[in-house]
């Protein structure tokens, strides 16, 4: 009998200090740095985000998102046996951000660790607990997307901090007899690692480098459109299903032009795409499970709904799972 692995429980945590385009605005205005409401509005779509305190870590954040999806789910921190985080603001250098989370669950023993595929690593995420979880060696997996971007950010160049914010999102994957992931898809490409990364590394007790994230926004955009579209046809082609087939488009939430250019290739209407990024900004690896726990949680997304999850991000990376929730 094959095994398939679902979803049966979403989480998902936002730091408590949120701010409006307003409120960035104004920081901003004292470094010097002219932004608007209208500005940021027209470019993004955004509108809010939320930044983790100086005492959080992105451990703090993936663990809270774990807790609401355990808590979904019905089950406690030991019925786990894999944790992955998607993360490329980890806590520390080492350890991985993932045994963190599992120690403060208060589990131990399963294997846990990290996946860096920047915007696009909660689809990576996902498609390793999924394949882990087919060939039996996991029954259960936490899989999470954490990011703390606000701390990544250069104040003073408002083409890109505008655009950022921190959360988690989490979910938990089990073994089925039904399918429920139904097919997944990645890539990578790295001649275009300079369009957007952070050149900065630690070398010898100090930053070798600039620290901060760096980005081509034409670049990224014109990149991302087009593969976009194409892993989410190619996740279709394999489970031999059309555009059509599609109830909910949950896109990486980087930027409203991109999420909007990428449904109407599709053929999908708007309002069948799950928009978050007005109020959360982009989260990176965040993103796409903070978007669907926000989709669950209002009842828009109900069972037995195809979904299509995809993101794409520095690397670069990019990738599609497609799922029967």
């Amino acid at each position: 009998m094959r095994i398939y692995s679902r979803i049966i429980g979403t989480g998902s945590y936002l730091p408590e200090k949120r701010l409006t385009n307003a409120d960035l605005a104004a920081e901003l205005a004292q470094q010097g740095v002219e932004t608007s409401d209208d500005w940021i509005v027209e470019r993004t779509g955004i509108r809010a985000r939320h930044f983790a305190a100086d005492n959080q870590g992105c451990s703090d954040l993936a663990t809270e998102a774990a807790r609401k999806a355990l808590n979904a789910a019905g089950l406690a921190a030991s019925d786990i046996d894999l944790i992955i985080v998607g993360t490329s603001t980890p806590d520390m250098v080492f350890p991985s951000v993932a045994t963190m989370v599992q120690h403060k669950l208060g589990t131990a023993g399963c294997p846990a660790f990290d996946v860096q595929a920047v915007c696009s690593g909660f689809i990576y995420a996902l498609t390793i607990a999924d394949a882990m979880i087919q060939t039996g060696s996991a029954k259960r997996a936490l899989v999470i997307g954490a990011e703390i971007f606000s701390r990544i950010l250069d104040f003073k160049d408002r083409t890109t901090c505008v655009l950022f914010g921190d959360g988690a999102g989490a979910v938990i994957l089990e073994a089925s007899d039904q399918p429920g992931i139904l097919a997944t898809d990645l890539h990578a490409d790295g001649k275009y690692k300079d369009i957007l990364c952070v050149p900065g590394h630690v070398n010898r007790g100090g930053i070798l480098g600039d620290p901060v994230l760096k980005m081509d926004g034409q670049a990224v955009f014109k990149l991302a459109v087009g593969v976009l579209e194409e892993t989410a046809r190619a996740s279709l082609a394999k489970a031999n299903l059309t555009d059509a087939d599609i109830d909910w488009l949950i896109p990486h939430q980087a930027n409203i032009r991109i999420m909007q250019s990428t449904a109407k290739k599709l053929k999908m209407s708007p309002d069948k795409v799950v928009v978050t990024v007005d109020q959360h900004g982009n989260t990176s690896a965040a993103s796409i499970p903070l978007a669907l726990d926000t989709a669950v949680r209002d009842g828009r997304i109900q069972r037995g709904q195809t979904l299509m999850l995809e993101g794409v991000g520095g690397g670069f990376t990019w990738g599609s799972v497609l799922l029967r929730y």
